[in-house]
């Protein structure tokens, strides 16, 4: 089976199976996407995706405010802990650095500053509740890994989603008990940085996603992604590795459920019961 780890259920195209999320899960389901991680941006999606998890038993669900959102006020740890607590959230996040947009559009996005102390707050509700971090990182190589190191507990970790930086900087996010997760855009052709770190992490330390509905992969590049497509995420690192895609899913999904201990207990029941034979629950 596969999970597609990071994806916006609750920003479907209305373009994927004319927007009905029931439809795109099916789509996925028929191609052995068991588990779905769907990740809030702002605090104010959580209703929406409770209700999505309440729908669906295979989806759970995040809580936290991504870099780059702007909100009229920034909310406490106390707040984003009780915020996730609320929803049952399996995880923090997205949260997280974002300096790429900094000199271009300095008006429409937070300084850094307010980005650092948004994920300060972030990291120390994750590390307070025991949950693992989700995080979006860009052009913020340093402060990222400064504030890894000192806010997050090894033993709980966490992951960096859609990841587009260096092997160096994935291998320093590993040693501190992190997943490096990657996406479609390893797929595409000018991506032979990130094909490399497929081939050179350890695959014990992998995660697939779509980040759906952006960065389709190739060959559906160009349209809206949508979850059923983390098939070819994985059919591009089993090509990269020389390995079998039935590995690269067992071992992904075997990660997927070590880092995010809370959504076992949500898994469907074959899957919670594969699980345990496996003695991940």
């Amino acid at each position: 089976m596969f999970v597609d780890s990071h994806c916006h259920l609750d920003r479907l195209d209305p373009g994927t199976h004319g927007g009905d999320l029931a439809a795109a899960l099916d789509a996925a389901r028929a191609r052995d996407v068991r588990q779905f991680l769907a990740i809030a941006v702002t605090l104010d999606d959580l209703p929406a995706l409770a209700e999505l998890a309440r729908t669906h038993d295979d989806l759970v669900i995040s809580a936290g405010i991504h870099p780059l959102h702007s909100v009229a006020e920034e909310p406490s740890v106390v707040a984003i802990m009780e915020a996730a607590e609320r929803v049952g959230a399996v995880a923090i996040g997205e949260c997280g650095l974002d300096y790429h947009y900094l000199d271009k559009s300095p008006e429409r996005v937070p300084s850094r500053e307010v980005q650092r102390e948004r994920f300060r707050r972030q990291l120390m509700a994750a590390t307070e509740l025991e949950l693992p971090v989700i995080i979006h990182t860009r052009d913020a190589r340093d402060d990222t890994l400064a504030l890894i190191r000192e806010h997050t507990d090894p033993a709980v970790g966490g992951v960096l989603h859609c990841f587009t930086e260096d092997l160096d900087m994935a291998r320093e996010a590993v040693r501190h008990g992190f997943y490096i997760s990657l996406s479609g855009i390893v797929t595409f052709r000018n991506a032979e940085s990130l094909r490399e770190l497929a081939r050179r992490l350890p695959l014990d330390r992998l995660l697939i996603e779509t980040d759906s509905p952006y960065l389709a992969p190739v060959p559906h590049r160009g349209k809206p992604n949508e979850p059923a497509w983390v098939v070819e995420v994985a059919e591009c690192i089993a090509g990269e590795r020389g390995i079998s895609v039935a590995e690269v899913a067992a071992q992904t999904t075997a990660n997927f459920y070590r880092l995010f201990r809370a959504a076992a207990p949500e898994a469907p029941a074959d899957v919670r019961e594969a699980l345990r034979s496996a003695g991940l629950v």
